[in-house]
């Protein structure tokens, strides 16, 4: 959980959860044992908390007249929790793998 959390970058726009993450990287022990409670929760239950589903979505403009969906990108904003979390389940499953 830890290494997970260090490799967070730093100065990102939060998420729907509003937590920076360059917050996330000054818990302390006591955040990283709430922080690996909630993840120990999720892996079992296989369960997701709604603030950790929720994702924001923006389509911009690539050109001035743009109609098709290819004339456009997107910035989704997905809570940094939520990328921890699924890091750590990632690299569960490659290990397993």
């Amino acid at each position: 959980m830890e290494k997970v959390i260090k490799e967070v970058r730093n100065k990102k726009v939060t998420g729907e959860d509003n937590v920076p993450g360059d917050e996330l990287k000054l818990f302390g022990e006591g955040g990283l044992k709430i922080m690996t409670k909630m993840f120990n929760t999720i892996y079992e239950t296989g369960e997701w908390p709604k603030d950790l589903t929720e994702v924001t979505m923006i389509a911009l403009k690539k050109k001035p007249q743009a109609t098709k969906f290819s004339d456009h990108r997107t910035i989704s904003f997905i809570a940094h929790t939520a990328k921890i979390v699924a890091k750590i389940l990632r690299r569960r499953i490659e290990k397993k793998i």
